[in-house]
């Protein structure tokens, strides 16, 4: 069976020390860690890994926290991915100047690691709640994920743990249209082979678990780009 993809930090901070210390509380909290150590490589890593949250050091060397962010939430594919602030900079005007530029949440050093990584997760329950074993609802469609049972207008669906990913994916970004490799990285992840054929086999098997007691098909398939629900 599947295990439910582990979310995935983007942490930015060119302290190799921080950065290590950073990385054992994250991945022993559960998340898969991914790193860069300066602006440039941090801004290259979103496009390349679409994290589920950014992890930003404010003092960064060439491109600055500041800039970074600012990046992130000017680009329509990326704006919504929560960034968390990191900084020395305690000063009032400081922590506006960082929530101003688009940053989800300002935390000063030195900071309580328990605190940071409740911080983290409260933001990352705003954009995959599933992550945090909460129901999800579209329409009359109800899933929830800490029990892995889904029904549609109060039917039980029966879905395999591919197809259930599948569903849980959709919910938590409906009406965004994923294309086949997005839905490989977070369904199957990037470390597993799958051809793109495959999304479409069990996008099949979704649609007809979720239309066997009637109802019109909620995925839609958007030619050339992908799948989207609704």
């Amino acid at each position: 069976m599947l295990a439910q993809r582990q979310p995935v930090v983007l942490l930015v901070e060119d302290e190799s020390a921080q950065r290590e210390v950073l990385t054992y509380n994250l991945e022993a909290e559960g998340f898969n860690v991914v790193s860069a150590i300066n602006g440039d490589e941090a801004l290259l890593m979103v496009q390349e890994e679409t994290p589920d949250l950014v992890l930003l050091d404010w003092m960064l060397p060439n491109v600055s926290g500041i800039e970074v962010c600012r990046q992130i939430k000017a680009r329509p594919e990326t704006r919504g991915i929560p960034v968390i602030m990191l900084s020395a900079r305690s000063e009032e005007l400081d922590r506006v100047r960082g929530l101003e530029t688009g940053a989800d949440d300002y935390v000063v050093k030195p900071y309580s690691v328990a605190e940071l990584m409740a911080r983290l997760r409260t933001q990352l329950r705003r954009v995959r709640p599933a992550a945090a074993g909460e129901r999800l609802v579209w329409q009359d469609i109800l899933l929830d994920a800490a029990e892995h049972r889904v029904w549609r207008d109060s039917q039980p669906v029966n879905l395999g743990p591919t197809e259930f990913r599948l569903l849980t994916t959709f919910m938590e970004k409906p009406g965004r249209v994923l294309s086949r490799e997005q839905l490989l990285d977070r369904v199957w992840g990037r470390d597993i082979y799958v051809d793109t054929r495959t999304v479409d086999v069990h996008v099949g098997r979704l649609r007809k678990a979720l239309m066997k007691h009637g109802g019109t098909d909620p995925i839609r398939t958007v030619r050339g780009a992908g799948y989207s629900l609704g």
